[in-house]
């Protein structure tokens, strides 16, 4: 991890074993997730990569399932987490830690300014101008935002910013849910040449902390930013370009490189999904600018690789570049002319939304016996069917068939046998779409169940059919620590606070 060479280190515990803690830089990729995200994780199948769970059972079923994909270079950290604990490696606790980290180090290094969500509230309720522009994605904002907020995902800021500069007695708030990205976003502008712009302090947790209500279900969509704002962007990107000597690559040089043998590269679109989706560079995938920032890890999960970004015409792909390299990403470009640039010299363009199918799909798919909506609602009925839903606790908590009881994909193998030994249980696997099942289902029958079924379509083919659902997590065979959610969703006030005061450390 010192070098400088391309690897990969994967935490292959549940997101929740993975926020409590972890080692410093490696990016969690829990067991069930393996086979839809792995190939974008790691487009190059030579790649090192090391595996490691606590210093049990799972990392070596994860090492298998590489293995099984093609992945011919995975190691095993021997004694897991443990053992890197026991010879006093440092480890760190949170998601996205290495963004938030830097969000905090921009924070005051940077000084940027910022207000008490008190100070905003005489702001609205005086006289002054005052725009407030909510940096989170437009599902987070559809939930609540500060009244009065519009959404602007922070990747767009740089489209805004020459309108804004115009606007010189209007109050500029930014925020989010927590820290990060409205400390992200107000340094952006700063960086832009706007010096009216503050960040909410804490975001709408901070809001919430201070006695406030929140705005709920917005019906308000993001805005568009002015033309002629959205023109003068391009140059303003140039310029950034140009001073922090951030690498263009022409459409031809990138088409010559991707068609290299051993070219591990990263191309990310950093437009909305919507953009996105009406047209995109074939092999690129999508993370607004904003999220591109604020889950770095996420993403970005082989060091030390070239990383492209790319807009429409390259002003929001610079933004992206910019901060990447201030985060320490090394060898970062941004396609020169974007979009616009690519579609007039190569025009090999892909529509829709990427859902690459995951990998191993197909054959564990044919090897599945499926079992349709009406036929499980008659089986369910005799009380001797196991249901075991293997999507994530949060979709099984919302709706699952009746009956049906939880597990983690990734830990059927050291769960289930010790509450169903009997290996002629009749079991009957779902999840929201069926894919999970799928894997879950080829799993039981390498463990020796011999009456495994998969019910086609799942949930979503359940609720089609007319048949009911159940809400609730009271039959999980697991811990549900594979989801973690932000505290500003599902969280009390201790919650929020206790999230906070972590996220104001992460700089000490």
């Amino acid at each position: 991890m010192a070098s400088e060479q391309l690897y990969a280190v994967f935490d292959i515990r549940e997101r929740g074993e993975f926020n409590e803690r972890q080692i410093p830089h490696a990016t969690s990729l829990p067991r069930s997730q393996i086979e839809f995200r792995i190939a974008a994780l790691v487009p190059d199948r030579n790649i090192p990569m090391v595996v490691y769970d606590e210093g049990g059972a799972r990392a070596p079923l994860a090492a298998a399932t590489l293995l099984g994909l093609g992945y011919d270079q995975v190691s095993i950290l021997d004694g897991g987490l443990s053992a890197w604990q026991t010879e006093g490696r440092p480890v760190a606790s949170g998601v996205n830690v290495p963004s938030k980290a830097f969000g905090e180090k921009v924070y005051h290094e940077q000084n940027v300014p910022d207000l008490a969500p008190q100070e905003l509230k005489a702001l609205q309720e005086g006289s002054a101008e005052l725009v407030i522009l909510d940096m989170r994605t437009p599902e987070e904002f559809g939930r609540f935002c500060i009244p009065g907020g519009i959404n602007v995902p922070g990747g767009d800021l740089i489209l805004w910013a020459d309108e804004l500069k115009r606007r010189k007695d209007t109050a500029v708030v930014v925020n989010c849910a927590g820290r990060t990205r409205s400390i992200i976003g107000a340094a952006a502008l700063r960086r832009l040449g706007l010096t009216h712009v503050r960040a909410l302090r804490n975001g709408t947790m901070g809001w919430v902390l201070a006695g406030f209500e929140l705005e709920n279900k917005p019906r308000r969509s993001a805005p568009q930013p002015p033309q002629n704002s959205r023109e003068n962007a391009t140059a303003l990107a140039r310029q950034v370009a140009e001073e922090e000597q951030i690498p263009l690559i022409s459409a031809p040089e990138l088409t010559r490189l991707i068609g290299l043998k051993d070219y591990m590269h990263y191309l990310i679109d950093v437009r909305s999904e919507a953009e996105y989706g009406a047209s995109h560079v074939r092999g690129s995938f999508n993370v607004p600018g904003g999220q591109a920032v604020q889950r770095a890890d996420d993403f970005i999960a082989v060091r030390n690789a070239p990383i492209i970004f790319i807009s429409n015409e390259s002003a929001r792909a610079v933004m992206a570049a910019y901060w990447y390299r201030q985060m320490g990403f090394a060898n970062v470009s941004v396609l020169e002319g974007g979009l616009s640039a690519w579609s007039k010299s190569i025009g090999d363009l892909e529509t829709g939304e990427l859902r690459d199918e995951p990998l191993g799909y197909q054959a564990a798919k044919q090897a599945a016996r499926l079992i349709e909506a009406p036929a499980l609602e008659r089986r369910r009925r005799d009380l001797t069917t196991l249901i075991l839903d293997v999507g994530t606790s949060a979709e099984f908590e919302a709706a699952h068939v009746p009956g049906a009881r939880w597990i983690s994909r990734g830990w059927i193998e050291g769960k289930l046998p010790e509450r169903f030994a009997d290996r002629q249980q009749a079991i009957v696997l779902t999840c929201p779409d069926g894919r999970q099942s799928v894997f879950g289902a080829r799993t039981l029958v390498k463990m020796g169940y011999t009456d495994v079924a998969v019910l086609g379509g799942g949930v979503r083919a359940w609720t089609a059919a007319g048949l009911p659902t159940e809400l609730g997590s009271n039959e999980c065979l697991a811990p549900t620590n594979d989801v973690v959610l932000s505290p500003s969703i599902r969280g009390t006030k201790e919650d929020m606070q206790r999230y906070l005061d972590w996220e104001l450390k992460l700089n000490r």
